[in-house]
């Protein structure tokens, strides 16, 4: 049987690895020894599902969208992270992480966020365990986030503008990753993805795994079954993804189905379809798919979402769908804004921009009527409420 998890070289197939400058190899090789033994300690899980349940508000529900399901001839469940303390599905890792750094004796954390939510989360738990951080954030994302970046400030986060590339989360990520460099010995760096170097991807998919163990449990008490036909997440790095499928990896049953940004069109040069435009390459650490020049120069991602504007994906997902065990769909910015539109109309829920790709997939994609279908509604809208009034003619 084929095995999806990552492998004890930190590889998921031929993707993943650790491709780190010297000065930050004692850092990640510690992360990567202690990791697993911190977050399965009994000590550990206690705490963190303390947290998870009376701070985070956790579990999310599993609601069942009725109009949806008549409109789209299925049955479809939402899995409500965008109901968790700050909004999003990021808290989960959050949490996870800063208890890790707690272990691991750091007393400063960094992070970097494109659409704010991981910045936010963030800052969150670190006003929680008192301790300094910096969130690295594009100017890019700065200016269409700022509700996020005003509550990070209030939060106690000092949030860096990042003003190289086309100031998103790709440059966001490099900042953050030279600020580690110069900072190894106090400072950990909450990843906000699965994504960077080994272990990070296979670190947050766990910590973002309550997701799917949650999905199993709640399924089996409304369905009498433990698992779904059909998995949909949008990917962008991977996290809210990883964390959907994490416990359904190597369960053939139930098929996966994501969703990437495809910008302006994916033949647009305005795009973030880093699985359908990408190759082979090494972005932040880890070797994965990204979208590049034939000379290997990192191509610049676009998309509507912040949190999808990356041009690399984890190297879980990257293996996954370069052996079929995921499809990936690219949804672009009027699908996704009709998505919004749609659960809004229908349900009731406002999505995140990011989790409106998701439900972009029934618009593209046929089911049976007795197809059952779990999708992570990854985040709320109130941070994009901005670009949402900016495009409500045009929806």
């Amino acid at each position: 049987m084929d095995n999806y998890y990552v492998n004890e070289e930190g590889y998921y197939g031929e993707f993943g690895g650790a491709y780190i400058p010297e000065i930050l190899y004692s850092n990640v090789e510690s992360l990567r020894k202690a990791y697993k033994e911190i977050i399965n300690s009994p000590t550990f899980q206690q705490e963190f599902h303390t947290l998870l349940n009376d701070y985070a508000g956790r579990p999310s529900p599993l609601y069942f969208a009725g109009r949806l399901s008549e409109k789209y001839g299925c049955k479809i469940y939402l899995k409500r992270e965008d109901l968790n303390h700050t909004g999003s599905h990021k808290i989960n890792n959050t949490l996870g992480q800063i208890l890790l750094a707690k272990r691991m004796n750091k007393t400063r954390i960094i992070a970097e966020t494109g659409a704010g939510q991981h910045g936010v989360a963030t800052a969150t738990v670190c006003a929680l365990m008192n301790m300094d951080c910096v969130v690295y954030m594009g100017k890019t994302d700065v200016e269409r986030q700022k509700l996020n970046v005003q509550k990070m400030k209030m939060l106690g986060a000092k949030v860096v503008p990042v003003t190289s590339g086309n100031m998103t989360l790709k440059d966001a990520t490099n900042e953050a990753i030279r600020d580690w460099c110069c900072n190894p010995v106090d400072t950990h760096y909450i990843i906000g993805s699965t994504v960077g170097p080994h272990p990070y991807p296979d670190m947050v998919a766990r910590l973002q795994s309550v997701i799917s163990k949650e999905i199993k449990i709640q399924l089996q008490e409304k369905e009498g079954r433990d698992y779904p036909d059909y998995l949909i997440a949008c990917v962008g790095g991977g996290s809210n993804a990883g964390g959907t499928i994490y416990e359904y990896l190597n369960d053939l049953r139930v098929k996966i189905v994501l969703a990437e940004a495809a910008g302006k069109g994916i033949d647009s040069g305005e795009s973030a379809a880093t699985i359908q435009l990408g190759t082979v390459g090494i972005i932040h650490g880890a070797k994965t798919l990204l979208m590049q020049t034939e000379d290997g120069q990192i191509q610049e991602p676009y998309s509507i979402s912040a949190g999808l504007d990356y041009p690399g994906i984890g190297p879980m997902h990257a293996n996954m769908a370069k052996t079929g065990r995921s499809e990936v769909l690219a949804v672009d910015d009027k699908e996704a804004l009709q998505a919004a539109m749609e659960l809004t109309r229908m349900e009731g829920i406002i999505p995140a921009l990011e989790s409106a790709h998701a439900l972009g997939v029934f618009g593209k994609k046929s089911f049976n009527p007795d197809d059952l279908i779990v999708l992570c509604l990854s985040g709320r809208g109130d941070k994009d409420m901005e670009t949402y009034i900016q495009h409500i003619n045009s929806i």
